[in-house]
């Protein structure tokens, strides 16, 4: 080797928090970290134009629902509160009821008097029309109509005998029965008769049936003139009663010129339908019910409902605009429902059963949504879209609304809205709204991207810490936010970076804090929050323990001492979810006389992706720029990710598939102790990949159970160096000179240490080099190749 290969110092493995500044005491609404989030927050919350509603797009624990919350209820805060939203009967059409907005708790007013009205009004009028002085005066009405009705029958009846016909009253009629010889004659005795006497009966009783009619219909005219005269007398007695409570009500919703339209037809209504409020029966009004059945015998309770008011929405309580955050916008919790009543099988409703959804309650306001939930739920975006397109709320049932075919059923007119949708998720929503709806765009015209990382500064650190200390259960000691501060270096990957996943922090927080009570302690310190992560971890890495098992057992076949030619221990990282993991793997290539080129095993068995397609196909515009200027290569090579079961993706193996491809080449065998990651360019030059802290420590745990050996190692990209955060157990290994982890930006510098053998420069190269025995192999291959031909 020319010279002794770079490596990390232990200060180079991770970040090491000793800020001596003070936790910021000022509690804010304010994003952490997160100011182009908080911008477009902002602005989306100001624009009351239409479309501008907000997709809040970002990784979930970054607190995008909690601070959409926080800002949407802040700005709420000063805006006007909504009116309140009343459905009322309507008296014109009753499958159409009318819409109320009124100010704000005018519509709770408003039903307390409608109830207190119907109550009153169902306890007075009954004493009203049971007063004696009421009875009489319409019992001389009715004795009236009945003296005319006896007179006009008795003058009829005098007349029918004049004409030798007997009169007879029934349910059904009046009938006439002839008589002769003084005997009231049967139909029998009827058809007896002789021709002569029958044709004197029937042309006698045409005269007769004539005289009935006209004596009937002039019954019937006062019968009218009788119910009129009642009427009049019902609604005299009520006017006085239903105006004087009605009329205060009246003169205290003047302001509200519709109200006041429905209050007069509702007035007009209850002295039209007094009998509604009479309830229980006498034998008195059973006699007059039979007299005149037009009168109602009874009193019917449902008739009342129509006086009742359906309060919506009720914004009363509020001080602000509304603001609601809802996880099941399903289809009627969105707009609501229409409830029916089941008896014996027949459906009946009334708009007392119209129930309110999460868009009446939002109106005026802002609703925030998840858009999983929204998207999971049948129908609930085209609701969603219909609502804020056509800016209405229409209630109808799903069954109207699935199938097109409208149904017997009260259609309350639509309502007005006015809403901001807050609308939160991932990109994986948004990419799939955006292409596959057209109104998205136009919709939702403001997206608020959550970060998941957020910069290492002074403050940051500063706001982190207070965030710590005030979801703690316990007081913290200083050590334990520093490693706080340093566990969200390690979760956002980077150690110039700081996690914004506020939840996994909360949940350290949390766990840490018990630990601290089962040690009966006061104060959570730097011990419990490592407890707390490494018990966190051993919860979730089962997996991961039964694979080092394998390894351990030698089932799964990787070497950590030792050289061998064509063989390299390559590094992937395994992801269960919730937890990552590194998985060493053998590596191995073989190269032979042929012209098949590189040959990737696991694209020939279908087993890569196509990431690692393509870094194969790097390796060939590699060796071709290097070995291939004056001849063409003949080659045939096989590498192969050996025990692999389950595919492999990502180019961050080209580098270790390269030096396997060289030592095969070259004769030259590969250290066993180190492992490789990284990705190569067609021009040697080594790029960063992604998962490094979990790579090295993957071969660190494999390396520590065997024995450390103080050789071994890994290589890693240079580009990668900001981005280990690495456990402290191998921080310590490094700092001891036990393990070593080093950087490098061209392939050369890998090849020197994994071949303990000078890279070699191009034109020419050395004979003692890796590049030079390459390079004489492949013009071996192809002289000997064309010496064949």
């Amino acid at each position: 080797m020319n010279q002794k290969p770079r490596e990390l110092t232990w200060k180079e493995l991770k970040y090491f928090c000793k800020i001596q500044s003070n936790p910021s005491k000022n509690k804010s609404n304010e994003l952490i970290g997160q100011d182009r989030a908080t911008e477009s927050l902002t602005f989306g919350l100001l624009m009351k134009e239409k479309g501008y509603n907000i997709y809040v797009c970002g990784g979930t624990g970054t607190g995008r629902t909690t601070f959409a919350q926080k800002y949407a209820e802040k700005m709420a805060a000063s805006e006007t509160i909504p009116q309140d939203i009343c459905l009322v009967y309507n008296f014109e059409n009753p499958k159409r009821p009318r819409l109320l907005r009124l100010p704000p708790g005018m519509g709770k007013r408003l039903k307390a008097e409608m109830k207190e009205l119907i109550e009153r009004l169902s306890e007075e009028i009954p004493k009203i029309f049971a007063d004696r002085e009421y009875e009489q005066r319409k019992n001389d009405i009715v004795r009236i109509l009945k003296g005319k009705q006896e007179a006009i029958i008795k003058t009829m009846t005098e007349e029918a005998r004049k004409h030798d016909f007997e009169v007879k009253n029934s349910n059904t009629g009046i009938f006439f029965l002839p008589i002769v010889d003084g005997e009231v004659i049967n139909e029998e005795q009827f058809d007896s008769l002789t021709q002569e006497q029958r044709d004197i009966i029937s042309k006698k009783s045409e005269s007769i049936q004539q005289r009935a009619s006209d004596a009937l219909r002039e019954i019937k005219e006062y019968e009218k003139v009788t119910k009129k005269d009642v009427d009049d007398l019902d609604y005299a007695l009520g006017l006085l009663t239903v105006g004087h409570h009605m009329s205060d009500i009246i003169q205290s919703f003047s302001s509200e010129p519709e109200l006041l339209k429905h209050l007069k037809a509702m007035r007009e209504d209850i002295l039209e339908n007094l009998s509604d409020f009479i309830l229980g029966d006498s034998d008195e009004e059973d006699a007059i019910h039979a007299l005149m059945p037009w009168q109602s015998k009874k009193a019917n309770d449902d008739g009342l409902s129509g006086y009742k008011v359906n309060l919506m929405v009720d914004n009363s309580a509020l001080t602000g605009a509304p603001v609601v955050v809802d996880y099941n916008p399903s289809y009627t919790n969105l707009i609501g429902e229409i409830e029916f009543d089941n008896e014996f099988g027949n459906f009946s409703t009334d708009f007392m059963k119209i129930k309110p959804g999460l868009l009446h309650k939002a109106n005026g306001g802002y609703l925030i949504l998840q858009a999983q939930d929204v998207l999971s739920n049948p129908l609930a975006w085209e609701i969603l879209r219909r609502a804020l397109v056509t800016e209405q709320i229409v209630t109808e049932p799903l069954r109207e609304y699935n199938t097109g075919v409208a149904v017997n059923c009260i259609k309350p007119e639509a309502i007005p809205l006015d809403i901001k949708i807050i609308l939160v998720g991932g990109s994986f929503y948004y990419d799939i709204l955006y292409t596959y709806d057209d109104y998205f765009e136009k919709l939702f015209k403001i997206r608020a991207d959550f970060d998941y990382e957020m910069k290492l500064n002074d403050t940051n650190i500063a706001e982190i810490s207070r965030f710590v200390e005030e979801h703690s259960p316990l007081p913290l000691d200083k050590t334990a936010i520093f490693k706080l501060i340093e566990h969200a270096t390690r979760l956002a990957e980077r150690q110039d970076r700081l996690s914004t996943k506020f939840s996994r922090l909360t949940e350290i927080i949390n766990e840490a804090a018990t630990w601290a009570k089962l040690d009966n302690a006061k104060k959570v310190k730097a011990a419990h929050v490592q407890k707390a992560i490494l018990k966190r971890e051993y919860r979730l890495n089962m997996y991961e323990e039964k694979l080092s098992e394998m390894i351990e057992e030698d089932t799964i076949m990787i070497s950590t001492d030792g050289a061998v030619v064509g063989q390299i221990n390559g590094l992937a990282v395994l992801d269960t979810g919730d937890h990552a993991f590194a998985k060493p793997s053998r590596i191995t290539a073989t190269t032979y006389m042929g012209s098949a080129g590189i040959v990737n095993i696991e694209k020939e068995a279908d087993m890569s992706g196509s990431v690692h397609d393509k870094g194969v196909q790097v390796l060939s515009g590699y060796l071709g720029q290097m070995y291939a200027q004056s001849f063409p290569i003949s080659l045939s090579c096989r590498i192969c990710f050996e025990q692999n079961y389950s595919g492999i993706d990502g180019d961050s193996a080209s580098s270790t598939e390269l030096y396997a491809i060289l030592s095969s080449l070259s004769g030259l065998p590969i250290r066993q102790d180190i492992a490789v990651t990284g990705s190569i360019n067609q021009h040697g030059e080594i790029q960063p990949i992604g998962g490094a802290t979990f790579k090295i420590e993957g071969f660190f745990d494999l390396c520590k159970k065997r024995g450390l050996t103080g050789k071994q190692g890994v290589i890693i990209p240079t580009r990668n160096v900001r981005d280990l955060v690495l456990k402290d157990e191998v921080v310590e290994a490094v700092k001891n000179g036990e393990f070593h982890i080093y950087p490098v930006s061209h392939v050369n510098e890998g090849i020197e240490i994994l071949m303990d053998t000078p890279a070699g420069v191009k034109d020419p190269y050395p004979f003692n080099t890796v590049h030079g025995k390459v390079y004489r192999k492949l013009r071996s291959y192809h002289r000997k190749g064309t010496k064949n031909e």
